[in-house]
C-alpha cells in the first residue's frame, strides 16, 4: 500500500512545447460575436451598426485565425542558472510570470532589442508541466503556499 507522493528525482530540466491554444481561438472569436451583438442592441442607427458589426466579426475571426497559424516552438529550460533556449537559440533577459494556470514569458533574441512573448493556457500546459516550468524557470514560489516554507 503505496500512500507517499511520487518525489522528484531533482532534475530541473523542463522542455515544453508551445503549439496554438484552441481555447484562446474559441474566446477571440466569442468576443468578436458579442462585440457585433453589442454594436447592434445599442441605439446607433441601423445604415452605421451593421458595417461596424460585420467588422467586429471580421476581426474576430481574423485573429483566431491568425493565433491558429502560428508556427509551434520547443522550449528549453536548462535550470540551475544557465540559458533557456527557444528552437535552439539562446534567450535572453528571460521573464516567466504567471497569472492563475496562465504562464506568459518574454525573452530577446540574441542581438536584437525587440521583445518575444509565448502564452500558455491551460488547454496546451497541463498542471505536471507547470510545475516542471515553475520549478525549471527558478521562480522563488514554486511551492503554492509560501507560509509552509521555513524563511
Amino acid at each position: 500500500m503505496r500512500n507517499s507522493p511520487r518525489w522528484s528525482n531533482g532534475s530541473v530540466n523542463c522542455r515544453l512545447e508551445w503549439r496554438p491554444s484552441r481555447l484562446l481561438q474559441a474566446l477571440l472569436i466569442l468576443l468578436g460575436v458579442l462585440g457585433a451583438v453589442s454594436v447592434l442592441a445599442c441605439e446607433m442607427p441601423r445604415p452605421f451598426a451593421w458595417p461596424i458589426a460585420i467588422g467586429a466579426l471580421a476581426y474576430g475571426g481574423w485573429r483566431a485565425r491568425r493565433e491558429g497559424r502560428k508556427a509551434r516552438r520547443a522550449f528549453w529550460f536548462p535550470g540551475n542558472a544557465r540559458t533557456p533556449t527557444v528552437d535552439g537559440e539562446p534567450m535572453h533577459e528571460a521573464h516567466l510570470q504567471w497569472r492563475g494556470p496562465l504562464a506568459f514569458l518574454r525573452w530577446r533574441e540574441r542581438g536584437t532589442r525587440r521583445w518575444r512573448r509565448a502564452a500558455w493556457w491551460p488547454d496546451t500546459l497541463p498542471a505536471r508541466q507547470r510545475r516542471e516550468l515553475r520549478l525549471a524557470a527558478g521562480e522563488g514560489d514554486a511551492g503554492r503556499h509560501r507560509r509552509d516554507r521555513a524563511p
